[in-house]
């Protein structure tokens, strides 16, 4: 492995207690952990119907390919959710770390949006009902001084705002 992914590789052991699902595995990179992590949480929204919902979509460095793992996740998600395009809009906020510079972080968040927007549109979401907010390196929400943070940042929130009658 070359050195520049050693260092960033991390090392956990996961071990999950949920009665549906037994397993332990010693190599997780953090990104595979917050995936590991984000599937073993309820998929059935309970919430009332002037609740915000999000579910987030994490992206490697300097990518905006959306992995078949996060996809059928946020597919599940989204079904869980009675009555979705009724009681629902949907909001695309994207982030970026801050490496590459602003003009680059710009066009990548822009790419991030695009690629769950379009997800969003192939699984017949009303292209009207997707509004999209593109932060790039603006704005974060973890802190850009570590390594997890910097991993944190880079993700595509969908979020769903309740529509009001």
């Amino acid at each position: 492995m070359p050195h520049h992914q050693a260092r960033r590789m991390r090392r956990f052991l996961f071990v999950s207690t949920f009665p549906t699902f037994a397993f332990v595995t010693r190599t997780f990179t953090m990104r595979n952990l917050m995936l590991a992590l984000g599937l073993l949480l309820p998929l059935v929204a309970s919430a009332q119907s002037n609740e915000q919902l999000r579910k987030s979509i994490y992206f490697d460095g300097g990518s905006y390919d959306i992995d078949e793992l996060q996809g059928e996740t946020l597919f599940r998600w989204l079904d869980s959710i009675p009555n979705l395009l009724d009681k629902y809009e949907i909001q695309l906020i994207s982030h970026t770390d801050p490496i590459g510079g602003k003009r680059y972080n710009e066009w990548l968040s822009k790419m991030r949006s695009a690629a769950v927007w379009e997800l969003l549109v192939v699984r017949s979401i009303p292209r009207e009902k997707i509004s999209v907010v593109d932060w790039g390196l603006e704005n974060p929400v973890y802190s850009n001084n570590t390594n997890v943070g910097r991993m944190m940042n880079r993700r595509v929130d969908v979020i769903l705002n309740p529509v009001v009658f």
